[in-house]
């Protein structure tokens, strides 16, 4: 969700807006290189069950070096999905989804920062930040760095 991170990968991104994705849970469980969680909007059917997050628009011409980094086809794949506004305006988005998960994954400190900042920056609510604030996570190489 931080958008100067996202711009690291891809330079044209651009906010689109705060969206809600029903039926789906936010988990820490998705398989990385470096054995640590990563984020992942679950499945899970329920109407309770919401992501907060933010839609962008990336420009086609980046689109596969995006997937790249972040893993298409390699732990995550893409799904389309419909998301609502905080203006309760419905939305078509395309979202990454993990394939490879394992629920006893935490994420590194350094990670679960980013997705904090992103959130933080993005004016989610207070409660869905302190959510993610609470997600357990772990000392890894780059914390020392971050």
């Amino acid at each position: 969700m931080s958008l100067a991170r996202l711009r690291g990968r891809a330079p044209s991104v651009q906010f689109v807006a705060v969206a809600t994705l029903v039926g789906h849970r936010l988990a820490f469980h998705k398989v990385s290189k470096d054995r640590s969680g990563k984020c992942d909007a679950q499945y899970t059917g329920s109407p309770e069950d919401k992501v907060i997050g933010v839609v962008f628009e990336v420009s086609e011409s980046e689109k596969l070096s995006l997937d790249k980094a972040e893993g298409l086809g390699t732990g995550y794949d893409e799904k389309h999905v419909e998301v609502v506004t905080s203006e309760r305006r419905t939305l078509d988005a395309q979202m990454y989804f993990a394939t490879h998960i394992d629920p006893s994954l935490k994420p590194y400190h350094w990670y679960k920062k980013h997705v904090l900042v992103g959130a933080q920056e993005n004016n989610l609510p207070p409660g869905y930040i302190a959510q993610i604030g609470a997600v357990e996570s772990k000392n890894g190489p780059s914390d020392a760095t971050s």
